[in-house]
């Protein structure tokens, strides 16, 4: 007999199927629908992405001190911000093409439905913070830009510089090594040096040290392939929600965007609905990976929504994966098999203290805690395996 989580899967996607939503290759299982946090009940509760970990522990933290559900997630995901290691979000974060960081953050709160959002800001380290500070002080969903920076200085965020040794040397490999039919000259134009170079910069008093381990919720397969070497691309970003003892619900997503991005391009992230979104009578949900695609399917409002349909948490974001797969229509999306050529990460977290995750592409994890110990990190549910580099 099939255990009363696959069978609930099963009867969701056949619905969907007969309405049309999954595509052939989609409509039965291909990765794991059964996952230990369906079953989970009780509170508090808090999920993220997999760079999140330490998020999950300082969100619960503050819920045990008996901190607004926003105020624990928005400080939780402050600490990945900070992280100059972390590549995908806050100071250290993939520049855009012209070299300059822009961040994207969106906070829920699911107490009173109101949102907050910046998009688009430069200068400024922890964007769920001044995301959080739009949500509480304002009329209005989402500043971006110049007036979203102008609003966090109002409030006493300092400027400062978010490009990291790191991530400068990253842009200009990609700057370099984009074109042949350019002025710059790829690694492997360049002639050798006869002799040792001096590479550092005026204000460097040491050898730019690249060795230290980067931390983000996954690049996609498309990292740095043997076809493109020198083109390190992430779609990475840090999701939190959180679940209180009380049963209020709030959630964030914080990024630096797709690097090398085309200056102004706003993602998913701080667009509710689609990078994040949360409903205090059913549930938070979220995303990590390609944004474009989850702004054309409001991909986490449609979560929270299949979650109120009865699905569990793995189930809702199951179901998004098949819609996402069915939904990838243009060529230049699809691999050769016609399956999407990106990945994308989604996480669920219902009103009872059950939780889950799913991800297009086998692999994917996520960090969750949920009052067992501190936050662990699981294996994500799956619909697609990852093909092999």
């Amino acid at each position: 007999m099939d255990h009363p989580s696959r069978r609930s899967f099963l009867a969701a996607s056949a619905a969907l199927a007969a309405a049309g939503v999954l595509p052939a290759h989609a409509r039965q299982p291909q990765g794991d629908a059964k996952a230990p946090g369906d079953a989970h009940k009780g509170r508090p509760v808090v999920i993220a992405s997999l760079n999140g970990r330490p998020a999950c522990d300082r969100a619960a933290e503050l819920l045990a001190e008996g901190f607004d559900p926003a105020d624990a997630v928005v400080q939780g995901v402050r600490i990945v911000e900070d992280d100059p290691t972390d590549d995908s979000v806050g100071l250290g974060g993939l520049p855009n093409a012209e070299g300059v960081v822009e961040l994207d953050s969106c906070v829920m709160h699911g107490p009173t439905h109101k949102s907050g959002a910046v998009a688009g800001i430069r200068n400024i380290k922890n964007p769920a913070m001044v995301a959080l500070r739009v949500l509480r002080e304002t009329d209005h969903c989402l500043l971006v830009g110049e007036g979203a920076y102008l609003f966090a200085l109002s409030k006493g965020f300092r400027h400062e510089d978010l490009l990291t040794e790191h991530a400068r040397r990253e842009w200009l490999n990609w700057k370099h090594n984009m074109s042949r039919d350019d002025d710059w000259l790829n690694d492997d134009e360049r002639d050798a040096p006869s002799g040792k170079t001096w590479d550092l910069l005026p204000w460097q008093s040491a050898p730019g040290d690249d060795s230290t381990p980067r931390t983000n919720d996954g690049p996609d397969f498309r990292k740095k392939t043997s076809a493109r070497p020198y083109i390190m691309e992430v779609t990475g970003t840090v999701h939190c929600s959180a679940l209180t003892a009380k049963g209020d619900i709030a959630s964030v997503t914080s990024t630096s965007g797709l690097n090398w991005k085309i200056p102004g391009r706003v993602g998913d992230s701080p667009i509710i609905g689609a990078g994040n979104y949360c409903d205090n009578d059913i549930g938070a949900a979220g995303s990590t990976g390609r944004g474009e695609a989850n702004i054309t399917t409001c991909a986490s409002a449609r979560i929270v929504d299949f979650m109120e349909r009865g699905m569990s948490p793995t189930e809702a974001c199951l179901a998004m994966c098949d819609y996402i797969v069915k939904h990838t229509r243009e060529k230049r999306l699809l691999s050769p098999n016609g399956t999407p050529n990106f990945d994308l990460k989604f996480y669920a977290l219902r009103k009872d203290g059950a939780y889950g995750a799913a991800s297009l592409f086998s692999g994917g994890q996520f960090s969750a805690f949920d009052g067992s110990g501190p936050a662990r990190v699981l294996p994500m549910a799956f619909r697609l395996q990852r093909p092999k580099a």
